[in-house]
């Protein structure tokens, strides 16, 4: 049991406090990788993105938009529906884990939408143990985060939208921890988007849309797991963009090719001094104090590298996708997602499948590891159901 809540924290990136003297290295570089709370809110929701590289800020609208680009609702075909996606986590080791993500839209009128969504992460069932290795009682921790959002038409091109996020995170069930009371964290975040579609003409004779797309997500407060509610951790405050072109290749036929990129926007962790200040915190020898407000870490976040510019260009991520749909009826997708080996090291080829019959529809998504890191998705399978429900509004067109 121990074990595997030491496999729970790896996986999910939770809380793990380095000595600020400790350097770690892996194929001789130094690694240096942000961290944040709840990063439940950085893992892609539903399989149709799961499918394209884990991206989807500009492609074509549909329910499960709320993670990736709120925005697009306003461009959504139908005048309402939902989804309803499950995610397998560390499948290879424990059978208890998971993700499940429900949203829904409805449109106002032909300029408005609105929607919500809820994402609940279960950690399984784990016994909690005191110093002497005695059982103080067995828990299920958990997180889940409640989204809410207004997408508008501006033009016949852009729209925007602004969402609003609760984020409870409950791990230790009120533990002492090194003799401190725990309790579950708490946040409020906000989201803001755009996204911006046209239609052109491709090679001067196919039809295609541009399309892009922005979002800047859990712009919020920091988050404490302390009864003492002194340390608090950021949430991961994320920016999003990204194009995506589609090609109309007959009346049958059509072809999306897009890109998202990524890159937190909290501070990055210095390089400290071995010596300390008066007060016994670790000098800083190159960096800056990550310990500040969220506004300055969003600002900071372009120029506190240790490593300087070349550092702070690998903390971009990618993530590149392909969609091929026959008769709007089936979908075969791929993507790829890299990340710098120093900033977390994800990276994997995804592959996956869409089917849409009237208005209903069934997406399935595959990861396929190509480092040897182990992902906590890899031999999962993840699937969405999706229920497109209304007229549709002709003004838009998506899947």
């Amino acid at each position: 049991m121990k074990q595997k809540i030491i496999l729970i924290l790896i996986a999910t990136f939770l809380y793990v406090n380095v000595d600020a003297q400790s350097i770690i290295t892996k194929n001789g570089q130094q690694l240096n990788v942000i961290t944040t709370a709840v990063p439940l809110l950085m893992i892609g929701p539903d399989a149709r993105a799961g499918g394209m590289g884990d991206g989807g800020v500009a492609s074509s609208a549909d329910a499960n938009s709320m993670h990736w680009n709120p925005a697009k609702y306003a461009r959504i075909s139908d005048d309402m529906g939902f989804a309803l996606s499950y995610t397998p986590w560390l499948r290879n080791l424990v059978n208890d884990i998971n993700l499940a993500y429900v949203s829904g839209y409805y449109r106002i009128d032909d300029n408005q939408v609105v929607a919500a969504s809820l994402r609940y992460f279960s950690l399984g069932e784990i016994t909690f143990t005191d110093i002497n290795g005695g059982e103080l009682g067995t828990f299920k921790p958990n997180e889940f985060a409640i989204d809410a959002t207004y997408s508008r038409i501006l033009t016949d091109k852009l729209s925007l939208a602004v969402a609003g996020r609760f984020i409870y995170s409950d791990l230790t069930q009120g533990q002492f921890v090194q003799g401190v009371e725990t309790k579950p964290g708490t946040s409020v975040a906000a989201d803001v988007a755009m996204y911006w579609e046209d239609e052109v003409v491709w090679f001067k004779s196919i039809d295609a849309t541009f399309a892009w797309g922005l979002n800047i997500s859990n712009i919020g407060s920091k988050i404490s797991y302390s009864g003492t509610n002194i340390e608090k951790d950021f949430v991961p405050t994320n920016l999003r963009f990204g194009p995506r072109l589609t090609l109309d290749l007959d009346d049958y036929n059509s072809l999306s090719f897009q890109l998202d990129i990524n890159k937190l926007l909290v501070p990055t962790p210095p390089i400290y001094a071995d010596s300390t200040n008066a007060d016994g915190t670790y000098i800083i020898e190159k960096g800056m104090n990550p310990d500040v407000s969220v506004i300055t870490g969003m600002l900071q976040s372009w120029y506190d590298a240790p490593g300087g510019f070349s550092e702070e260009m690998r903390e971009f991520s990618f993530a590149i996708g392909a969609e091929y749909w026959y008769t709007d009826v089936l979908a075969l997708r791929g993507g790829f997602y890299y990340e710098d080996l120093t900033k977390g090291n994800r990276k994997y080829a995804t592959l996956g499948v869409g089917l849409r019959y009237n208005v209903f529809g069934l997406d399935f998504s595959y990861l396929i590891p190509v480092t040897q890191d182990q992902n906590p998705l890899q031999n999962t399978l993840r699937f969405s159901l999706l229920f497109n429900l209304g007229g549709a509004n002709k003004a838009t067109a998506s899947k």
